[in-house]
Order: structure tokens, then sequence, then C-alpha cells
């Protein structure tokens, strides 16, 4: 479709009337345990939020609720006391919060009242609340309250809470907050937490999950319907959640505008008074669409084919390889170069992307994380991972995908860049993370995320996730892989998952496509690339050639054991395909061919992804001059450039 640009101006002159919101499925896709009403305004100039909150929360069990807990996420930013600030210095993704700024960088979020609702009667009855600290008894942490209740919710009954508050953004260096006059408003309004019954997830008796917001966790909560009115000066542009539904213009130069959305886990809506809008559509290939609203810096203007063209691979490739994205629409922020710390982060139907004016179209990052962020409608919104818990299961599974279609659409050697001779591919990226640690030995990827080895977090819930997907993929094949991840999707979708339904998931798919190729089930790969800290390192050392006959011993130098293959390459051309199943520290293979033996490769096709060296899978008795011969070239290439580059200064 042709681009149509739309310059947001000063002067709106278009007046909308409050209307009833438009349902958007006819069938409820979730439970829709958790619903929201929201009003809020926003002043732009004291970076506050006043809010008003109507929730409608049933009981999904078989238990008698006494108490209610909820998230004030955004008083992780209220001091340096909290533990999301303890944990992190006030540092995070490169960025930090700027303690000598002008303008107060802190945020808060108050509960100015809370009062459960008779919905016969309307009667109120007004709520207390206390700060607790599930996770680290920090008392001045207070982003999770619990509420005691004096009528208990029973077993698939409803209550309504009305709820007023009050809000403080922070300067913008984690998810959220302002810069300027740009806001990114993420959790922002008192939200409850997820109540698992028994059977869901781990839990074996029913219990309230909501975690204290720490630095390297991120969300969990349950389906719900939002309708949110948001407040905000004329002149700035709002998008948000969901659908549109009407705007209000008032007299005192504010206007409120209506959004509505449906089966979602969360809501988030940004603000600013120079975005420029491109509207799009992807077209589905079996029909329908998805309406695309990209709200852009203006600078960065010309990058919109690049964001456009990027989110459509992720919609078709999604689409066609896991499952059909449900909503109508998605909304692609592209927060200015201030507020880089806004950049890279899902919503559902609305992610914030990043670029800057000058990268160029050989350096794939505004793609690169348009990709990243649209997975996390899957496994954040279609799938609600704990990622308090298990944020391996949202952020390496996408890592694993956004692999898959950024090497798919712009090339397996040149997805991220390929600029001045210089080319690297996203998966090998997310590999090469992982095995060039001093100690690939690192950690496990499981267990709650704000406890895992410290300074380690991305590389094991990102990288090592998604470089044993990719072995995990080597070993059963894409087509049985394609399979298990559909499998798991259709049948968690709009749940709450955990890492053993997957697993369940593979151990009853590999045996029936593979048969008993891998044993009675996949524990033995789990054990060791989840669950442990294995590291895997298979050498081709030695080849020998004794007449008629010719020895090739490989080597396993560390404790992770999986099956490799190795081929063998003769003198006559012919080549044999051997395998070990990769326990024993060596193995010889002994060939008659009736030819000596040029080279061997252990893992020729790269199936075992994690194997941290392939530097020493392969081995020849003719040793080349090729590689020599290549990186020379690439060398004198450089040198060139370089040069070049002395004499345009000059």
């Amino acid at each position: 479709m042709k681009l149509r640009l739309f310059f947001l101006l000063f002067g709106i002159t278009y007046i909308g009337f409050a209307q009833s919101a438009k349902p958007i499925f006819p069938t409820p896709l979730s439970p829709r345990l958790a619903n929201y009403q929201i009003d809020v305004n926003l002043n732009p100039g004291t970076k506050k939020l006043t809010g008003r909150e109507t929730l409608t929360w049933r009981n999904p069990s078989d238990d008698v609720i006494r108490e209610l807990q909820f998230h004030l996420y955004l008083n992780a930013f209220r001091n340096e006391q909290s533990s999301f600030m303890r944990e992190s210095g006030g540092q995070l993704r490169g960025d930090q919060i700027d303690r000598n700024a002008k303008e107060n960088p802190y945020g808060w979020i108050d509960v100015v009242s809370m009062k459960a609702r008779d919905p016969q009667s309307n009667a109120t009855e007004a709520l207390a609340y206390e700060f607790i600290q599930p996770d680290d008894r920090n008392r001045d942490d207070h982003t999770v309250i619990r509420v005691p209740l004096s009528k208990p919710v029973g077993p698939g009954e409803t209550i309504i809470l009305d709820i007023a508050f009050q809000a403080k953004l922070p300067k913008i260096f984690a998810r959220t907050g302002f810069s300027r006059d740009f806001f990114l408003v993420g959790q922002w309004f008192p939200k409850i937490g997820v109540y698992e019954p028994a059977g869901t997830r781990y839990a074996n008796v029913g219990q309230w999950n909501c975690h204290q917001f720490h630095a390297h966790s991120e969300f969990y909560a349950d389906y719900g319907v939002y309708d949110v009115n948001i407040t905000t000066p004329k002149a700035y542009w709002v998008s948000a959640t969901g659908l549109f539904q009407s705007e209000k213009m008032h007299r005192n130069g504010t206007k409120t505008i209506l959004y509505h959305a449906e089966d979602v886990v969360d809501f988030a809506w940004t603000a600013s008074p120079h975005f420029q809008v491109v509207n799009d559509a992807w077209k589905r290939p079996s029909g329908g669409e998805v309406s695309i609203e990209l709200v852009m810096q203006p600078e960065h203007l010309h990058q919109a084919k690049r964001h456009l063209d990027a989110a459509k691979a992720a919609l078709t490739y999604f689409d066609k390889h896991l499952g059909k994205y449900p909503f109508p629409n998605l909304t692609i922020v592209d927060p200015p170069l201030h507020a880089s710390g806004s950049a890279g982060m899902e919503y559902p139907t609305l992610i914030t992307a990043g670029t800057a004016w000058f990268v160029p179209n050989s350096a794939h990052i505004p793609e690169g994380v348009t990709v990243h962020e649209f997975g996390h409608q899957y496994f954040m919104q279609l799938l609600a991972t704990n990622e308090f818990e298990e944020a391996w299961l949202d952020e390496g599974f996408n890592q694993y995908y956004e692999g898959r279609i950024m090497d798919e659409t712009y090339g397996p050697r040149a997805s991220q860049i390929d600029l001045f001779g210089f080319r690297a591919g996203d998966l090998e990226e997310s590999r090469g993370n992982y095995v060039h640690q001093d100690n690939p030995a690192l950690g496990s990827s499981f267990g709650n995320t704000w406890q895992l080895p410290q300074g380690q977090y991305s590389v094991l819930t990102y990288s090592k996730t998604a470089t044993w997907m990719r072995t995990l993929e080597g070993l059963v094949g894409r087509a049985v892989m394609d399979e298990i991840m559909q499998t798991y999707f259709s049948r968690w979708k709009f749940k709450h998952p955990d890492g053993q339904n997957f697993i369940d998931i593979v151990n009853e798919i590999v045996p029936k496509r593979l048969g008993q190729k891998y044993g009675a089930d996949m524990n033995w790969f789990f054990n060791q690339a989840l669950y442990g800290d294995n590291v895997i390192d298979y050498q081709l050392l030695s080849i020998k050639n004794r007449g008629s006959q010719s020895v090739i011993t490989v080597q396993r130098n560390n404790d992770g054991k999986m099956p490799v293959d190795v081929l063998v390459h003769f003198e006559n051309g012919k080549e044999l395909m051997l395998f070990w199943d990769g326990q024993a520290r060596q193995r010889q293979f002994t060939v008659a061919e009736g030819s000596d033996v040029v080279w061997a490769k252990v893992d020729p096709r790269q199936k075992i992804y994690m194997d941290t060296n392939l530097n020493n899978n392969s081995l020849t008795v003719r040793p080349s001059v090729a590689p020599a011969a290549k990186f020379a070239a690439k060398f004198l290439f450089w040198v060139e450039n370089w040069m070049q580059w002395l004499a345009w200064l000059a």
C-alpha cells in the first residue's frame, strides 16, 4: 500500500464526541479476569498523572480470596532505596538516571483511595492497604501492596473496586516516563497481581503471584478488557494499546481520547506534540489485514519504510511459522534519541522501536528492534509468560525467532550489519554473546530472573536460550521444531504457560516424529541446556592415514554431551557421514575406503549451535592458503577504505 503521511499540526480542528467502545472480538479470546476502566489526565508541566480507575476482577479459583495484591510499579523510581534502584544502581541498558537533572528525575505512584463497590446497591466500603516485600524484605520498597477484604471473594465471584491515584512519571531511563515533552506511559496504574489457582504453572495451592519490581525482570498479568480515557493538551498526539474510539475537545485547551482494548495483559500509551504519523497495513495472505500506525520523530521520517517493512516481515513470518496475530492493529512508536531509555519495549499492540537519523540502510538496527519487539506480542501477550520467574520463555524464545526472521529477511551473514566489508548475522550474534563469555558455564537460564548470576541476565535469558533453541532445532529439524512451537502456541495461547509445559510438548512430538533417535524423551537435553550450565565443545583431534585404513579421532572437551555427526572427505572425492553419541571423552573411527582421508569435520551442518569453539571442529592433512588469502584481502579492503576516509577528512 502506498504510504500516507499525516503531519500532526498544533491547531487540530477535528472535534470528536465520546461514544461507547466498539467490541473488537465477538467472542472473548481470553478469560478476561482483570478489567479496567480508567480516566487519566496528563500534566506535561509537572509530569504528573491524575487518575480514576474502576477494576472488575473475577476469582478464577475454587478458593475464598480474603486479600488482593497489587503492583505499584512506578514506586520503583521513588528513591534510591527501592529494590529496583538498589539492584540497578540507577543504570539500565546503557542508560542511567540523571541525578543532577534540572527536572526531578524520580517517579512515584500513590493510591489516594480504594473502595469496594456493591454492584447491586452501589454502596462503597473504604479499603486499607499495606506495602509488602515478598521477594527481598526490603522495607523501603513500595512496589507491591496487599489489600485485606472484610467481605471475601468466593469461587467464581467478582469484586468491583473504585481507585483514585496520583503519579509522577520518572525521567526516562528504564521503560517508562518522560523526556522533555515526549511521554511513554507504561506500568502507570495500580495493577492487580495474578492469583494462580492450584495447577496453574507450578502452583500446588492457590496463591498470589505478585512480585516486586526488579531491575532485571519484567511483568506478569491476567487478561482483561481496558477502556481508557486519556486527557492531554490539544497539541499532543496520543497513541495507545488497543483501538482508538473517540476524541473530545475541551474549552480549557485539552482533549480526551478514548482507547479500547480486549484480551490484553497490559495497557500503555504515548504522547508528544512532535509525532509525525504514517499509516499502512499488512495484508494477510489468507485474507484480512492488520493496520499499522507508525508514529515517528520528524528527523527519522526517512526511515519509515524500514520500520514498516520489518514489521510486515515479522507479521508474515509469525503467521506462517507460529500462529495468527489476532489483533486488527499494531502501533510502532519511534522515540526521540534523548528518550532512548524507552526504545525497544513491548506492550500489547504497541511497541517502541529505536533508531537515529544517521543509521545507514546497511545497519539493520531499526529493523532488528522492530522485529524483536513485535515478537513479544506472541511470547509476552498471546502467551502470558511470567517474566519475573521465567523470562527465558519470552525473551529467549523471542530472540530465537528474531534471529530466524532477520536472517531469512536480510541474509544469514548480513542481517545485523553489512558495512565496509564487515558482515554479521543476527542469530550468530546471539550465539557469539553466549560462547564468547570468559566462562560459558555462567549459570542456568532457569530461575527467578532477579536472582540470576550478577551481570549475566541478558546472556542467560536472551543469548543462551536462543542458542540452545537453535541447537534443539538442529537436532530435530526445522519441520519438527515448527510443529513443536505451533503446538505450544495453539495449546497455551491466552493462558499462563510454564517451562514444563513447553518441555512436555517437546517430549510428546519428538518421539512421535523421530522415534527413539534421541531416547524416550528430550529431558537429557534440557537438563544440560536449560537447567544446567554444561559447556559443549567437540574437537576433531587427529587424522591418521595408515595404508589402507584411516583413523579419525574426535574429542569432547567439556561436560556438555550432545550427539554429533562427523563428515569424512577422502582423496578420491567420496564422503562418509559418521555418527557419535558424544558421551565418551574420545571416540576413534577407523575407516577403510581405499583412499586417504583429506579432511574431516565434526558437526558439519552446525546442528550443535551451542558448541563454544567452531575453530577446532575440522582438521585437514593438506592446509590451504585460501583462508589466509581471504583475510589478507579483507585487511587490504579495510586499509583502502580507511585511507579514503582520511583523504575525505583532509
